[in-house]
């Protein structure tokens, strides 16, 4: 699929046929190519815990407990997907790695970072991975357990301190399912959110 086709075509999927698993050699190029994101001194601070079979029913029993009603159908859309991806940050890793010598800070002060690169860069291996899901022709979507559910989830899978749940996606098959009705918002153009040269000018 061409790239522009690719990036088109990426959308939240919140329904998945049941029958059908992900095969393993789509769900490692998923995962492979999500390696392949950029990352601050090449920290490579994040992680992954896939979740098939009765491990995705571990991780539903806790997550979807006591849903918002407003959520429970595109819970139950989420719960039919194969796979679950779950991503974690690490930021230890990039503490650590900016006091090597090559970039010479001598502490570990979060102060000196920008932004929190260790979510950033978490973020944008997702991303190559749901643009990869799209590339094999599958459908994901990415989002978030309830926040107070996230001790429990982190106990389950025996996640080490120092690793946080950004986000997990849910992968598989496409079946029907409602598009959320949060694009009737419709999609923001360039001439809205690009400043050029000076901001507040929008022109090109």
């Amino acid at each position: 699929m061409e790239f522009s086709e690719v990036v088109r075509r990426r959308r939240m999927v919140r329904n998945y046929d049941p029958d059908r698993p992900v095969p393993d050699e789509i769900r490692e190029r998923i995962l492979e190519n999500g390696l392949r994101a950029p990352s601050g001194g090449f920290s490579q601070g994040w992680a992954f815990l896939t979740l098939e079979g009765e491990d995705r029913e571990r991780y539903w029993a806790i997550a979807a407990s006591d849903p918002d009603p407003k959520y429970v159908e595109w819970i139950t859309g989420l719960r039919r997907a194969p796979l679950l991806i779950l991503a974690f940050a690490h930021k230890a890793a990039y503490l650590d790695r900016y006091t090597e010598a090559d970039k010479g800070w001598t502490d570990r002060d979060e102060s000196r970072w920008t932004a929190p690169y260790w979510y950033v860069d978490t973020g944008m291996a997702s991303l190559l991975m749901l643009q990869t899901v799209v590339d094999e022709g599958l459908g994901a979507c990415f989002f978030g357990p309830p926040a107070e559910k996230v001790p429990a989830l982190l106990a389950e899978f025996g996640v080490p301190s120092g690793f946080d749940l950004i986000g997990l996606m849910s992968v598989g098959y496409r079946a029907p399912d409602k598009r959320s009705p949060s694009l009737k918002r419709g999609r923001r153009t360039t001439a809205e959110v690009v400043h050029r040269g000076q901001w507040g000018n929008h022109t090109a």
